[in-house]
């Protein structure tokens, strides 16, 4: 999952270089790691993961590279599956930031490693929550999350009942982005979709899509979006991405928008958000979330250097810079993580991490928005 937009690349960088690399570089015997997400995250890699690894295995040697974009990254998934069958290296030992399942019949080939079964002291530190699959290894996170002006909101919704009577008691003061231009309003598109369905996220399933389901399950969610269209800024304005929402927040046009929890702790801490915009949570069903996932092919060369470099990943020792320096959520309970960054996160500190499919139901969500919600909106 590539990092979405956010406001601080440059403090990222300045906290990603204040850690001086201690990896070196070697063809031979070199665990390979490639990161499919961006440079931010390779350099976390380089200069946090690896080093707390080489505490443990000083002479290892740590190959972090930067994949090619997604298409990079399937193309060496199936280099892998391919190196399977012919018992021969994949030339990859750990693969951040991909799902499993992207690699038809992989799992079923016996590809990916099983992480319950490796033996990892971390693994039962995970939050359930967070686990897709056993094949894939949660390691960092980041959820849709409320910001808010503090001098305008003394008390912010904790439910989504709440919030929606905010809406509408303060009309002209909210606003989110059209769904297919940003995740932090596709989530709350996605919460508006779960109220009307029971709030029961796993009755939308990626195997599960019909036209007659999404006939039945999405128009309840349009009344309610409809229904808060006329309260919204503007009189049902939308934002055209995740960074112009929270623009109009800081500029005090609005006072409380969705945003991704990484892009707003990021600017938080860079200053580029003021230290009056604070961050909610919705308690009773939080807004979706997503976690990026690490792989290790069973075939891979160095196997055992790869699950333990795994078990560092969710060590609490790592996954608190995770919070501190790359602004995600671990993946690892909050109980492992230190009193004083729990105490800095409790009011974001999700009771549910909700998941939404892509594919042909992220498709029919799109689509029912711009001809049931804003059809006066050119999607193009």
């Amino acid at each position: 999952m590539k990092r979405r937009e956010f406001l601080a690349s440059a403090a990222a960088a300045a906290a990603a270089i204040a850690i001086s690399p201690r990896v070196a570089f070697s063809a031979d015997g070199a665990v390979e790691v490639i990161v499919g997400s961006d440079q931010n995250v390779a350099d976390f890699w380089s200069n946090v993961v690896v080093p707390a690894l080489q505490q443990e295995l000083p002479d290892l040697v740590v190959n972090v590279t930067v994949s090619d974009g997604n298409s990079g990254m399937m193309a060496l998934a199936d280099r892998a599956l391919a190196a399977l069958k012919t018992k021969s290296d994949p030339q990859v030992d750990v693969m951040e930031a991909f799902n499993p399942r992207n690699t038809v019949g992989a799992i079923d080939a016996g590809l990916w490693l099983d992480f319950s079964k490796a033996s990892m002291s971390n693994y039962s530190k995970l939050n359930k929550l967070a686990i897709d699959t056993n094949f894939g290894l949660p390691y960092r996170g980041s959820q849709v999350v409320l910001a808010y002006d503090s001098t305008k909101v003394q008390t912010p919704p904790k439910t989504w009942e709440e919030l929606t009577a905010w809406i509408k008691a303060t009309p002209g003061q909210f606003i989110y982005n059209r769904p297919d231009k940003g995740g932090s309003g596709g989530n709350f598109v996605r919460r508006a979709i779960h109220e009307a369905n029971g709030r029961d996220p796993s009755a939308f399933t990626a195997a599960n899509f019909s036209k007659e389901k999404a006939d039945a399950m999405l128009p309840p969610a349009w009344e309610i979006l409809r229904d808060l269209a006329p309260s919204l800024y503007q009189g049902g304005s939308y934002t055209a991405g995740n960074t112009p929402s929270l623009q109009l927040l800081v500029s005090g046009v609005v006072s409380m928008v969705p945003t991704w929890s990484d892009q707003a702790l990021s600017g938080l801490k860079s200053g580029e958000l003021p230290s009056h915009i604070k961050l909610a949570q919705l308690q009773d069903l939080a807004f979706v979330g997503g976690f990026a996932y690490c792989t290790i092919p069973t075939n891979a060369k160095n196997i055992e250097a790869a699950t333990k470099l795994a078990n560092v990943l969710i060590s609490p020792a790592v996954q608190e810079q995770i919070v501190d320096q790359i602004a995600g959520f671990p993946s690892i309970e909050w109980s492992h993580l230190s009193d004083e960054i729990r105490t800095a996160n409790a009011d974001i500190i999700p009771k549910s991490i909700p998941a939404f499919p892509d594919g042909e139901w992220e498709a029919a969500v799109n689509d029912g928005w711009y001809r049931n919600v804003a059809p006066a909106i050119a999607r193009n």
